[in-house]
C-alpha cells in the first residue's frame, strides 16, 4: 500500500572539517498532518530519528527571533513558520542555506556581514533633546503609520539572501539595515538624519526594485517601500547630503584582478565612450538648470508613489473557491489549502495559506483564519479535546473560536464566506 505521507527531504550538508563543495543528502520521512507540521518540525525529527549531526539554528519557535531562517524549495522563509502544507505535495523538500552568506556548517551561516552592513548605516537612536518626559506619540499619527510594519524586522537574513544586489555590490547594506535607517529617518526625534541619509543612500543607489525581499519578508516588510522613500528622501533634501568616502568592501572589490575584455578589432567611431559616467549622486544634484529641476521634479512624484503605495495602500478584497461543500459533512471542522494571488502596487506573490471550516448544518458554515492571533502560528483541531490548538506556545480555542488558554489577545479571526453552485468561498485580503 502506498504511504501517501512520505515526503523526500534533501538538506544541504556541508562539513567545515572536510571542506568541499557541500552537497544535498536525502532522507525520508512519513508526515501525516503536513497542515500543522513546520519545517522546522521537519528538521528536528530528522536530526532526533535519522541523523543527530545535522547542524541548523533555532531559538523561539514563534516566528520572532529569525534565528531558523534558511532557503526552502528556492524561496527564504523561517522553517518554523513554513508549514509543510505551503508546498506542493508532489515535491521533494528542499532546505538550504541563505545565499550571500558564509556556511559555518550545513545550515548554519556566519551572519557577521550582515550586522556588519548593518551597523553601517547608524541602526541606533539619538535624540536631539534630553527629556525627563517620554514623548508621547499616538498610534495614528502619519509618521506612526508610516512605519508601523517595518518596525517589526527581525533581522533575519531573508530579504539580503533574495537580493541579487547584495552578491553584485560588496558595498550595499542591504533591505535589512535601510528598511531600519528607514524608521529612523522617518523619526522627527532623531538627530542623525544628515549622516543617516548619506550612509543609508549610498546603498539605495544599488537597489533594482526587484522586489525580492518584499516577497520573502516573513513578517510582510516591503525593504523595496524603505528604500524607495529613502531616495524620495534624497531629492528633497539634497542640501543634506555629504560626500562618502567609498565603501571599504567596494575599495577591495574594485582591486581585485577581473579579467580584461577583449579589445574591438576596428576602433569604435561613436562619441559615446568619450562621456564620463557621472554618478547618481552629480546627477540628483544638477537641479539648477530646468532639465535638472524637471528631472528632480518627477523623480519626487514617482518615488513618493513607489514608496508609499506598495505597503500602505488598502488591498482589495478577493472571494477564493476553498471546495466542494458535500466534501465537508455536517459537524466536521476540517483545515483546507487555499491558494490565491495578492497584489500590492506591482508586486503579485502567490499565497498558499490553510484554513479551518466547521459546517454546522446543511446551509452553516464557519471559516476560521489558521493563524493565532498571538504570533500567527498555525493553529488546528483536536477531535479528542474538540478545541482549536497552537502548539507552541500552548495557545488554546474554543469550538467558537474563543479564547480558552495561553496567551492569544482575542478570539480567532472569522473570514466571510458564501455558497456559490455548491462550491464554498472565502474573502481574503
Amino acid at each position: 500500500m502506498q504511504n501517501n505521507h512520505l515526503r523526500t527531504v534533501k538538506i544541504f550538508r556541508y562539513d567545515p572539517e572536510k571542506g568541499g563543495e557541500g552537497h544535498f543528502q536525502s532522507y525520508s520521512l512519513d508526515i501525516p498532518q503536513p497542515e500543522i507540521t513546520t519545517i522546522l518540525d521537519v528538521l528536528l525529527r530528522i536530526q532526533k530519528e535519522q541523523d543527530p549531526s545535522i547542524a541548523f539554528r533555532f531559538a523561539c519557535r514563534v516566528n520572532m527571533c529569525g534565528s531558523c531562517g534558511m532557503v526552502i524549495n528556492g524561496r527564504e522563509g523561517l522553517a518554523c513558520k513554513t508549514n509543510v502544507a505551503h508546498l506542493p505535495s508532489g515535491q521533494d523538500i528542499t532546505l538550504r542555506p541563505l545565499n550571500h552568506f558564509p556556511v559555518i556548517k550545513d545550515l548554519v551561516v556566519d551572519m557577521s556581514p550582515f550586522f556588519a552592513k548593518y551597523e553601517d548605516t547608524l541602526p541606533f537612536f539619538e535624540p536631539i533633546e534630553q527629556r525627563s518626559e517620554p514623548y508621547v506619540i499616538k498610534p495614528d499619527t502619519k509618521e506612526r503609520v508610516d512605519i508601523a510594519m517595518d518596525t517589526d524586522c527581525i533581522a533575519c537574513g531573508c530579504c539580503v539572501s533574495s537580493c541579487t544586489m547584495v552578491n553584485n555590490h560588496e558595498g550595499y547594506a542591504g533591505p535589512a539595515a535601510l528598511t531600519r535607517a528607514f524608521t529612523l529617518l522617518a523619526d522627527k526625534r532623531d538627530a542623525l538624519f544628515e549622516p543617516r541619509l548619506t550612509r543609508a543612500l549610498d546603498s539605495c543607489y544599488n537597489c533594482r526594485t526587484e522586489f525580492n525581499c518584499t516577497e520573502v519578508c516573513p513578517k510582510s516588510i516591503s525593504g523595496t517601500r524603505a528604500i524607495k522613500y529613502i531616495q524620495r528622501l534624497a531629492v528633497t533634501h539634497l542640501k543634506d547630503i555629504k560626500p562618502l568616502p567609498p565603501h571599504p568592501a567596494e575599495e577591495k572589490a574594485k582591486n581585485d584582478p577581473k579579467p580584461k575584455a577583449a579589445e574591438p578589432d576596428t576602433p569604435c567611431s561613436c562619441k559615446c565612450h568619450e562621456l564620463p559616467d557621472p554618478s547618481r549622486r552629480a546627477f540628483l544634484k544638477s537641479t539648477t538648470g530646468m532639465v535638472g529641476l524637471g528631472v528632480a521634479i518627477s523623480l519626487t512624484g514617482i518615488l513618493g508613489v513607489s514608496a508609499v503605495v506598495p505597503t500602505l495602500a488598502d488591498q482589495p478584497a478577493q472571494w477564493v473557491p476553498v471546495g466542494n461543500a458535500a466534501s465537508y459533512p455536517v459537524g466536521s471542522v476540517n483545515t483546507t489549502m487555499i491558494t490565491y494571488k495578492r497584489k500590492q502596487a506591482i508586486h503579485t506573490e502567490t499565497v498558499n495559506v490553510p484554513i479551518l471550516i466547521r459546517r454546522d448544518s446543511e446551509q452553516d458554515f464557519i471559516c476560521f483564519n489558521s493563524s493565532c492571533t498571538h504570533l500567527g502560528c498555525a493553529v488546528s483541531w483536536d477531535p479528542t479535546t474538540k478545541r482549536f490548538e497552537c502548539a507552541c506556545h500552548g495557545g488554546a480555542f474554543d469550538v467558537d473560536g474563543n479564547v480558552i488558554a495561553g496567551p492569544p489577545p482575542r478570539p480567532l479571526d472569522r473570514l466571510p464566506w458564501k455558497l456559490e453552485n455548491g462550491i464554498i468561498m472565502v474573502e481574503v485580503v
